[in-house]
């Protein structure tokens, strides 16, 4: 009988791409997936590391595993991922019932050391963080049509607030051709949508080619049949030159959204963060964006409580987002992280007000998001279908300007014939045209356009 192994995939879009990475990994080795944990001889909880929020989620995570496995339900728990890299000697100290702890550097390493933890073998694996990216299979685990492509590994920009370097190493991108292959297939599989991510996808090339090659990968991708939707994750400001943005408002398949992270507007803010770039070169960017590809949706993320936020600082925050109408944000409160630079700056801002800070961005960006949806009243587009509620009388997808989690959803009437849902084009996974007639909570509400 084949043994059966769980994976649990915590964290980002890059995280869930690795998850991937070991499924198809496990598979291959023999072993049976199961998606059940009571039904798993083995899990492998993948983690997050970034913030306190994620450590706690991937510690309550872990804990409900160790309890699992001391009802003898699971014979082995493995923790691998962000998480154990960046806690590489304290994890095992701290939680000894873990039969392994697998770092960012040794995703490629996941069946012997599953195949040690069956045989009674607790283990440690720390592989290189700074070597090449691993090219493996995937199994996707993400909606019906879309998928993540990750090109590059690690980071280079030393944010003041992060730890991603010392979790996953510096930029490593991948090859042109690994990618194209992978976007072959992923297309093959009935894949649609495109959601390009890395730590920063502007430096895409620079370590590998010497130059900036994003344009020149989009183009490959967009020559792949079957890919429709290409869809941008995480442009540093300053890297966005005149090339990337003649690509995208020109070539047809990348969708008019840009996840650019800001993470604040004020000159001293910035330059604390170890950001580059001051507010005055962010304003310009996003009208020229504006200016230059018409229809795009901005997504943008910010951090509110750094030490140094003082309430002049942040009121410069939120006019900037009164004035510019990002269509999409995140807001994160600071969250201090030991071995940062921020870590030991001056200045302390009290989580309690950083938490409101945030709930008083949250609040605005809703007035903001539910005025530009106002706009799209009466407006028809494409939506990519995901979904049906359990009733079958509505189904769901998502617009160009909606990312899979982080963005809104558009909600589609059914036909009152169910059956029709096929002859209408509605199966999950492909787009139809529609026409949106009202605004329920920040998402839409539309009609088939037949």
């Amino acid at each position: 009988m084949k043994q059966k192994i769980g994976v649990i995939s915590l964290g980002c879009a890059k995280n869930q791409v690795n998850s991937e990475q070991m499924l198809a990994l496990i598979r291959e080795a023999g072993y049976e997936l199961r998606a059940e944990l009571t039904d798993c001889d083995a899990v492998v909880v993948n983690t997050c590391g970034f913030v306190e929020s994620a450590k706690s989620e991937a510690i309550a995570e872990l804990l409900e595993c160790i309890e699992l496995k001391s009802q003898g339900t699971l014979k082995a728990v493995i923790a691998a991922g962000c998480l154990a890299e960046r806690y590489k000697h304290e994890l095992l100290t701290e939680m000894p019932e873990l039969d392994a702890v697998v770092g960012t550097g040794s995703y490629g390493e996941i069946v012997s050391v599953i195949d040690k933890v069956l045989s009674g073998e607790q283990t440690e694996l720390y592989g290189d963080i700074n070597a090449p990216a691993e090219e493996t299979s995937r199994i996707l685990t993400s909606a019906h049509g879309s998928a993540y492509i990750k090109i590059a590994e690690g980071c280079d920009n030393r944010c003041a607030y992060c730890v991603i370097p010392s979790i996953r190493g510096k930029y490593r991108s991948r090859t042109l051709d690994s990618l194209a292959a992978e976007a072959e297939t992923l297309a093959n599989a009935g894949v649609k949508e495109l959601i390009v991510v890395a730590q920063d996808i502007t430096r895409y090339g620079l370590d590998l080619y010497g130059e900036r090659k994003l344009p020149e990968l989009l183009r490959r991708f967009s020559a792949i049949d079957g890919i429709e939707w290409i869809r941008l994750h995480y442009l540093y400001p300053d890297e966005v030159t005149d090339a990337l943005i003649a690509e995208v408002r020109y070539n047809p398949k990348i969708v008019k959204y840009l996840d650019i992270p800001i993470q604040h507007i004020n000159d001293g803010i910035l330059k604390a963060m170890n950001r580059r770039g001051d507010g005055e070169f962010i304003r310009k960017l996003f009208t020229k964006l504006r200016a230059e590809i018409p229809g795009l949706v901005l997504r943008t993320s910010v951090i509110v409580g750094l030490p140094g936020e003082g309430n002049d600082e942040f009121e410069e925050l939120c006019e900037f987002l009164r004035e510019y109408k990002i269509e999409r944000a995140g807001v994160f409160p600071y969250s201090p992280e030991e071995g940062t630079p921020a870590f030991d700056m001056p200045g302390a801002v009290h989580a309690e007000l950083s938490e409101h800070r945030a709930a008083l961005i949250e609040e605005l960006q809703s007035r903001i998001i539910d005025g530009w949806n106002e706009t799209r009243l009466g407006t028809t587009f494409s939506v990519l279908i995901e979904g049906y509620d359990e009733w079958g009388e509505c189904c769901y997808g998502r617009s160009y300007a909606d990312s899979p989690d982080v963005d809104g959803k558009v909600y589609i009437s059914m036909p009152n014939d169910i059956e029709n849902k096929k002859s209408g084009g509605l199966d999950v996974g492909t787009f139809v045209s529609v026409t949106a007639t009202d605004i329920l909570d920040g998402d839409l509400i539309g009609e088939l356009t037949l």
